[in-house]
């Protein structure tokens, strides 16, 4: 059974006050286990959300975390990052990565990114086009993906359509589909389904936070029978 020690050391509220879904930290604090960070590392912290995952970073591996968002401010995110005591080695960016990303070709020792990756990289494009140059060879890469159990090819669960747009649940895939997506990019490859998913799901549907209030009403209609939160590991080939 996975342990989160790191996790444990955060304040809960301070952690619920800012989760934009599942429970990033935990989620983070599994999939880290599974890499190799060193401190004075430069590592992507793609689709940061509140800074959460770039806080753990910081605090946990002493690595300088350049944290890209497009929905939250670089000056909200460096709010919190000076809050933490986090600021010297944690870069606030605003930026889309289904765009442009800012950065120079192989400038990144690590790439992480949690709970964001399946809006923008949910085609067999973006890796190679716009991810690929900018980390080194060999570097590890570490994503989480919310996902679905089986491939659902776009198509709703009766149970679930209440709470759910076509849109957002298109970018929703199995584990297969996901490794024909990343798969040939990494070496070392290795997906599965997160051992702490249960847990990350209960640290977010506690919260007071409108958009938690709804999800507690999905999962109620089955969405654990439907819904997963996938670990993908590998080195940048």
């Amino acid at each position: 059974m996975t342990n989160y020690p790191r996790t444990e050391k955060y304040d809960k509220h301070f952690l619920s006050q800012n989760f934009m879904g599942p429970n990033a930290v935990l989620m983070l604090d599994e999939i880290t286990q599974s890499i190799e960070l060193k401190k004075g590392m430069r590592v992507l912290d793609l689709g940061c959300g509140m800074g959460l995952t770039s806080v753990f970073l910081a605090k946990e591996y002493g690595v300088q975390t350049f944290a890209v968002d497009l929905w939250i401010s670089a000056s909200d995110n460096y709010k919190r990052f000076l809050q933490m005591g986090v600021q010297d080695l944690v870069i606030p960016i605003h930026a889309d990565a289904s765009v442009e990303l800012p950065f120079a070709d192989e400038y990144f020792d690590a790439l992480i990114s949690v709970d964001s990756y399946h809006y923008y990289g949910n085609n067999d494009d973006f890796f190679e086009k716009r991810l690929k140059s900018l980390i080194k060879k060999g570097s590890p890469v570490a994503i989480v993906i919310p996902g679905t159990k089986e491939e659902m090819n776009g198509v709703i669960p009766e149970a679930l359509k209440p709470f759910l747009d076509d849109e957002g649940f298109a970018t929703l895939h199995c584990m297969t589909w996901w490794t024909h997506i990343l798969e040939k990019h990494l070496d070392d490859f290795v997906i599965r389904e997160m051992d702490c998913t249960d847990a990350a799901w209960r640290d977010w549907l506690a919260t007071d936070n409108p958009y938690a209030k709804q999800d507690v009403e999905m999962m109620k209609a089955g969405g654990g029978r439907y819904l997963n939160m996938i670990s993908i590991t590998g080195r940048r080939k």
